[in-house]
């Protein structure tokens, strides 16, 4: 515990803050409930973190299966973390949520929470911080989505339209400065083990 590093553990907060986007999901929890669809927050939280917790553990020995390395992974996750930033900045929708009607395990628990931009997310978080550091990242993210779920109406009203539209935004910004900081440094790695090898040919 001694070399638990705050700041990092912050920084990968932010990210999957970002990437999760629970406040921006406002709408769709919303919309879900309109339709009929009952979200209970007791359920939906605990099973995001457990499908999340596991991808954390076996997604790097899933990609070996694949001959993918971590660095490699990461850079593509990099570019997908861009696009989700591409569309909280500019209201637009790249990523198409075909999901069926809501409920607490499908689709709130997953895809909307655990899903593709978390899963990779993750797994390019690994590339840069300690696995400690992530788990307590994860895990006081899904306290946020458990409490917005929980109270998403008393947050609609207090913040209001505007106030969810200025944070998507926001955090948005902060995403895509996270994607590019992510895609360097790995792509710096990358480099480097090539011109490693190169040399020695």
């Amino acid at each position: 515990m001694l070399d638990f590093d705050f700041i990092e553990m912050l920084s990968a907060f932010i990210v999957l803050f970002a990437v999760i986007d629970i406040l921006g999901s406002i709408p769709i929890v919303l919309d879900i409930r309109d339709k009929g669809g009952r979200i209970d927050a007791w359920k939906a939280a605990p099973v995001s973190f457990i499908i999340l917790i596991v991808f954390l553990f076996l997604g790097e020995a899933l990609l070996g299966l694949f001959g993918v390395d971590l660095s490699s992974f990461a850079i593509a996750g990099s570019l997908i973390l861009m696009i989700m930033a591409i569309e909280m900045i500019l209201g637009v929708q790249i990523f198409k949520h075909d999901s069926p009607t809501g409920a607490s395990i499908v689709p709130i628990a997953f895809p909307l929470i655990a899903g593709a931009g978390s899963f990779t997310t993750l797994l390019a978080l690994r590339a840069e911080f300690a696995l400690s550091t992530i788990i307590v990242a994860l895990f006081l993210n899904i306290v946020v989505v458990f409490f917005v779920l929980h109270y998403t109406d008393k947050i609609k009203h207090i913040a209001g339209a505007g106030g969810v539209y200025v944070l998507k935004k926001f955090f948005g910004i902060i995403l895509m400065a996270m994607s590019i900081r992510l895609f360097m440094s790995n792509f710096a790695s990358l480099l480097v083990e090539m011109i490693d090898h190169f040399k020695g040919l």
